[in-house]
């Protein structure tokens, strides 16, 4: 084992870059997550669920893709989907095989929201992840990241 003491644990390598990992995407996600709210009115997740739909296209994706996509609960899938859709940013329909299931899509509006939105965020990106850092190190890190987010995505069990 390598912690034998307090000062150990405090002070390890390894527990000090996860903590900065942490500490630096908790920051980052308030910054950005905030200027979508004001400038944009939506919260980090309704515009995460935003891209999963752009990505998706059409027909759309069911509740629980959406959930699973975003690690939800269907619940909770559906209370961002009731949000969006009040909100004019998205649609649903029926399942063209599942006479109980619903898929949902981008408006008109929410195609043009995403869009606004995701290029200020893309600003925002580029001014508070990519600047600090070292150009030449940049598309590494960025690989570095997905390997990351892969490998933890596929330690999650998966809902049901």
């Amino acid at each position: 084992m390598d912690i034998k003491t307090p000062h150990d644990a405090a002070t390890n390598a390894t527990m000090l870059a996860f903590g900065r990992l942490q500490g630096a995407a908790n920051r980052l996600g308030y910054l950005l997550g905030r200027a979508l709210e004001e400038e944009c009115g939506l919260t980090h997740l309704e515009f995460e669920v935003l891209l999963i739909l752009g990505r998706a296209g059409e027909p759309g994706l069911s509740m629980r893709a959406i959930s699973q996509e975003q690690v939800l609960t269907t619940g909770g899938a559906t209370r961002v989907i009731d949000r969006l859709e009040r909100a004019g940013l998205v649609t649903r329909t029926a399942h063209p095989t599942d006479k109980r299931g619903r898929l949902v899509t981008l408006t008109a509006e929410g195609s043009e929201t995403l869009v606004r939105a995701a290029n200020l965020h893309l600003e925002n990106i580029r001014t508070h992840f990519l600047a600090p850092l070292p150009e030449e190190h940049r598309e590494q890190f960025a690989q570095d990241l997905k390997v990351l987010s892969h490998a933890a995505r596929d330690a999650l069990p998966r809902l049901k």
